[in-house]
C-alpha cells in the first residue's frame, strides 16, 4: 500500500506541523504541505490539518480537488482548540470529490490565545505516530 502525507497550517506556534512530524517520523515516510502535489496515487493519504473557523481552510479543499484522482483513501487527523475533528468538514469535500474518508481519524486540542496552554503534548503526538502506524499494519495484513 503506498502513502502519502500532506498537512496544512498557517500557524506560528506549529503544532499541525509537529503533528505531520511526528506521523512522519512513525511512518518513515516524508511530510509536505499541501501545497505540494501527489506525484504518483496514494491509497491512503494521511491528511494533516487544523480547524479554522469551524472548518478546514480553503487550500486543503484545493489540494484535494486537484489530486483527487490520485487518492484511494483519506485518513483525517488535526488539532483545534476546541478539540473537534475536521473530519465532517473534510468528508464533505472529499464526498464531493468522490474520495473516500475513512472512519478512523486523530484529532487532539491545541492551545490558541489562552485555551488549552501547553497542548498538545508530546504525549498526543506519539499517540498520533501510534495511530499512524497502527493503520498501517492494519495493511499489512
Amino acid at each position: 500500500m503506498k502513502i502519502a502525507i500532506r498537512y496544512f497550517t498557517k500557524s506560528k506556534k506549529g503544532n499541525t506541523k509537529k503533528l505531520a512530524d511526528a506521523v512522519s517520523a512513525a511512518l518513515e515516510k516524508e511530510a509536505f504541505d499541501v501545497s505540494v502535489d501527489l506525484s504518483e496515487r496514494a491509497d491512503r493519504l494521511f491528511l494533516i490539518n487544523a480547524m479554522y473557523a469551524a472548518s478546514i481552510d480553503r487550500e486543503v479543499a484545493r489540494f484535494l480537488e486537484r489530486n483527487r484522482e490520485k487518492i484511494g483513501e483519506i485518513v483525517n487527523m488535526n488539532t483545534s482548540a476546541s478539540g473537534a475533528s475536521t473530519r465532517k468538514a473534510v468528508k464533505k469535500v472529499a464526498d464531493a470529490l468522490g474520495i473516500p474518508v475513512s472512519e478512523k481519524e486523530f484529532h487532539c486540542a491545541a492551545s490558541w490565545i489562552f485555551i488549552n496552554k501547553g497542548l498538545p503534548t508530546e504525549e498526543d503526538f506519539k499517540r498520533a505516530g501510534c495511530f499512524a502506524v497502527d493503520l498501517a499494519k492494519e495493511d499489512a495484513r
